[in-house]
Formats: C-alpha cells, structure tokens, sequence
C-alpha cells in the first residue's frame, strides 16, 4: 500500500492561486467545485479542501499532515503548529497582504487610542485584541462573519479587515489608519509529521517545488552572444543571481551568456546589453527557480 501525505488546501480566495502555484511547481490537482477531496496526478498525495482559518487547527490535530494558510490565521488559532516554507502569494498579487484597521473617512478617527469604548468588527479577532491590548485600548471587538467593509458606522466604529490594494476599503468610504499585522501563505506541518521520515521527505520536496515556483515568477531568463572582447563590458551589466553562464560557441571570437534576473529589471538591463554590443538576445519565462 503507496504511503499518503494529507494535504490540506486552502478553500476560498487562496484557492485558485493555490492550485496554479502547484501546477506551475509540478502537480495538477483537479477541484470540481462540488467535492472537498480534490484529485491531484501524484498517488502520495491525498487533497482535502478546508478553510484557510481552520488549516491550523486540522493540521495540529493530525487531521491533515500539512496544509497552506496564511500565518495571520496560524497566529489567530494561537497553536504551535510549525511552518515549513513562506510563499508569499495571494488571491490577486505576489506580495504580503495587510490587517488594517480602517475607520469611516469622515469619522474624525486618526488613531487606535481614538477608538477608546468604541466597535471593532472584524475576522481576526484575538489579534486584534492582543493589538488595542497592547495599546492599553479597551474596545468592543465583535466576530465578522463577512461584508466587513460595509458595517461603519451602523454596525461598528471600525473593523480590521485584510487587504492586497486598500480598494475595496477605498469604494466603501473607509480609510486605513494603522497595520494590525502583515500575513502571507505558509506550508505548515504537524509536528508527527516532520517526525515521520518519508512524511518529512514529501513535505520537503512539496516546499522546495513551491518555493522555486514563487521563486520564479519574479525572475526570466536571458541569453545572449557576445563577442570576447567586449564580453566583461555585458557582464559589468548583469545583476544575476549567481555568476552568468559562459560558454564557448563554435566561432572562436564569441561566447554564449545565460542568466537569470529580476523581471522588472529587464527593461533597463536590455537595451544597456544592446549598447554594451551582446547579440541575439532572447528573454524566455522561468517554471521554478531553484537556489
């Protein structure tokens, strides 16, 4: 009988950026939006659909041998349940999301100490009294159970509410004020897990797949041809990760460069190696990026 790994996906907003993260590091995991088992092309694998605020709990209880959810909900649950790797993504961008704490525009509220007795609606809600707790604010924080943009001022004085890009905040007439804290998806693991070895191996190559592809999202690959004597004039302008590959191409007098690079330098770097007289440039997109 083939050993399982239990593995937990987020459900929700993580869902779809989750899924293209595993297809892009190597596995396809299929979700027909009725089941909560998805298939995925790898039979040590068993997917299982949960609720990034609950992966911790289910995860620490042995349910699931590991699982993604963002650290905002690993430190709500308050458990102690390891992370293996960060991958920072979100449902709309590659980058941290934020807590804030955000009031109406024209409510007069500038600061957490102005909220002194007031109504806090939000999910997070034992960071966020650990949060006006450590201010020596006392409020009122009541659970959200969604839609918690619309609630001030009826419904509460203020929420803390995640956000990518503060838009939606924005369109509802809310201002951002403070950050309660910054999250980003973790692959977390049962300690029983990291204890079992082959448990521990295909928990290990799960993270080193997904890390190289978050990892290459942000990189491209380049190549050129140079001739030798004007080679360390286009060295002198990669900024690669490690040193630039150089190989000898049938012509004597020339030379083959390949490298890796940040994406949103590549419009500054080209038309310099242009200058600095590389030839044949060809920029090609990165699956995973390894280091």
């Amino acid at each position: 009988m083939t050993d399982k790994l239990r593995l937990g996906i987020p459900k929700g907003s993580l869902q779809e950026a989750t899924i293209a993260l595993f297809k892009r590091a190597g596995w396809n995991i299929y979700a027909d939006g009725r089941s909560y088992f998805p298939s995925v092309d790898d039979n040590e694998i068993e997917c299982m659909l949960i609720r990034a605020q609950e992966m911790a709990r289910y995860v620490d209880h042995g349910v699931l041998d590991a699982g993604l959810t963002g650290i905002d909900w690993v430190v709500e649950s308050g458990l102690d349940v390891p992370s293996v790797t960060t991958l920072t993504y979100a449902k709309q961008s590659r980058r941290k999301v934020r807590w804030v704490l955000a009031v109406p525009e024209k409510s007069g509220f500038e600061k957490a100490e102005d909220l002194e007795g007031k109504i806090i609606a939000t999910e997070l809600v034992e960071v966020s009294k650990r949060y006006f707790a450590s201010k020596g604010v006392k409020v009122r924080v009541e659970f959200s159970w969604g839609a918690t943009e619309v609630k001030p001022p009826m419904l509460a004085d203020a929420i803390v509410e995640v956000t990518e890009t503060g838009s939606s905040l924005k369109a509802n007439h809310l201002k951002i004020i403070d950050t309660v804290m910054e999250s980003e998806t973790h692959l977390i693991a049962s300690k029983a897990a990291l204890a079992d070895p082959w448990k521990r191996q295909k928990i290990d190559q799960i993270a080193v797949m997904l890390r190289g592809a978050i990892d290459a999202q942000a990189q491209i690959g380049l190549m050129l041809n140079v001739k030798r004597a004007d080679l360390q004039a286009v060295l002198a302008v990669l900024p690669a990760l490690n040193s630039p590959t150089v190989s000898q191409l049938s012509d004597s007098e020339w030379v083959a460069v390949n490298t890796i690079l940040e994406e949103r330098v590549a419009r500054d770097v080209i038309p310099r190696l242009k200058a600095a007289r590389a030839a044949g440039i060809v920029e090609y997109p990165l699956n995973k990026v390894v280091l």
